[in-house]
């Protein structure tokens, strides 16, 4: 993989989508691994979207259930190993 996203912020969730859009329109691989409270980023239905052209997507299950508890994850969960996994992978990271 090209790209992994790495978001841990909330705040992020406009900026991870857009460079999420561009990776995709230049055909560019990318993957994203979200952990802390950037899970709250899912909320976002335009991000969930765009999340459809990732190679992989991945939410720490821990963090989903501290911050969104018993709501439905609309994406794969897992956990620090698929993260470390994940960088081991790409070849470049973007931590948001």
């Amino acid at each position: 993989m090209d790209i992994l996203f790495i978001i841990s912020s909330p705040d992020c969730s406009s900026i991870a989508r857009e460079l999420a859009r561009a990776a995709s329109r230049a055909k560019v691989s990318w993957a994203v691994f979200i952990t802390n409270d950037g899970v709250r980023v899912l909320e976002d239905k335009v991000f969930v979207k765009v999340l459809n052209d990732a190679a992989t997507a991945v939410v720490c299950q821990e963090s989903w259930q501290k911050y969104l508890g018993n709501k439905v994850c609309p994406i794969e969960t897992g956990s620090q190993t698929n993260h470390s996994m994940m960088v081991a992978k790409a070849r470049r990271i973007i931590s948001l």
